[in-house]
């Protein structure tokens, strides 16, 4: 049976992006993006809410996330959802991140000029 897993998302980053280097030397680019949306309290009333993304861009569209993205910048993301199991002083965790395949800045601002086209992501690199 086929699978799918594919997350569309549209937000603001909640911080620069970071480069790091793998253990075998494979580039990966992270940031957070908050999401907002509207749900109802107690009272019946809508009331703002955020939800918050890790997000993880590989090779060259992480290259270009960190050049041209910035704290603050609002994007469309299409991506895929991972969870990762660890272990943290003898206990099992999990830590769900979004794997970018493709990002488009939604905003110019005045002092910018054409919008770069980003490429297509990279799936994690096995290690």
């Amino acid at each position: 049976m086929p699978a799918l897993n594919r997350i569309e998302l549209i937000g603001r980053l909640g911080k620069d992006p970071e480069t790091h280097l793998t253990a075998t030397g494979k580039k990966v680019c992270t940031f957070s993006i908050a999401v907002d949306r509207r749900r109802k309290n107690v009272e019946g009333e809508m009331k703002p809410a955020t939800d918050w993304f890790n997000v993880e861009a590989w090779g060259h569209l992480g290259e270009i996330i960190q050049q041209y993205l910035h704290k603050g910048r609002l994007i469309y993301l299409d991506g895929r959802v991972q969870t990762d199991r660890y272990e943290h002083e003898g206990e099992s965790r999990t830590a769900t991140k979004v794997i970018a395949r493709s990002i488009q800045m939604l905003e110019r601002r005045p002092e910018e000029g054409e919008e770069p086209a980003l490429p297509e992501g990279e799936d994690e690199p096995a290690e």
